[in-house]
């Protein structure tokens, strides 16, 4: 496994060993014992997949604490932009986020550690996107802010008006209203 910094130092970028032949590919997709030793020491106790179509954009979430959740995320077919906003306060890099490609052609994986918030939006036809969580899903430390925000100025690479969101995505608060 290849790890590669990002601007925003604890938000790294996986890239598998990939193993190609006439029959197709083979690649080891999680090993906690690496991750721990080359990523985070970080422990997952929950899985999520989801489907979506062009332009569908999920985001920007987090927890907030006690339930805050580190992320492995990949993209099993198709590919998406993710994006991770840095929200810890006395973070240096509070207010940036970090952009990054994955698709099943280039196999990258992002983590993203507790403390951030986190979308993507679809840039193929259709993608099938999954994630690990280091903490359970808590509806009541649920949060997100809005996936358009200017302070946050972020270039989702895909028009206005392609861009779905859901009922909940449509109504999140702005970054500077944002309260942990």
């Amino acid at each position: 496994m290849n790890v590669i910094l990002t601007s925003i130092p604890d938000v790294k970028i996986i890239e598998p060993r990939v193993f190609e032949d006439a029959r197709g590919y083979f690649f080891e997709s999680f090993s906690q014992k690496l991750f721990n030793e080359k990523v985070s020491d970080t422990v997952f106790v929950q899985d999520n997949e989801s489907r979506s179509t062009y332009g569908v954009l999920r985001g920007l979430h987090f927890q907030r604490p006690p339930m805050a959740q580190a992320k492995l995320v990949r993209v099993v077919e198709g590919s998406v932009l993710d994006i991770a906003v840095d929200i810890r306060p006395d973070s240096p890099t509070y207010g940036q986020h970090v952009s990054v490609e994955l698709s099943a052609d280039n196999k990258r994986q992002l983590f993203i550690p507790r403390g951030f918030a986190h979308g993507f939006v679809v840039l193929s036809p259709t993608v099938v996107f999954q994630y690990k969580c280091d903490n359970y899903y808590s509806p009541t430390h649920d949060g997100g802010i809005a996936w358009n925000d200017p302070d946050l100025n972020i270039d989702w690479q895909v028009s206005m008006e392609d861009v779905v969101l859901s009922d909940k995505d449509k109504k999140q608060i702005a970054f500077k209203e944002l309260k942990l």
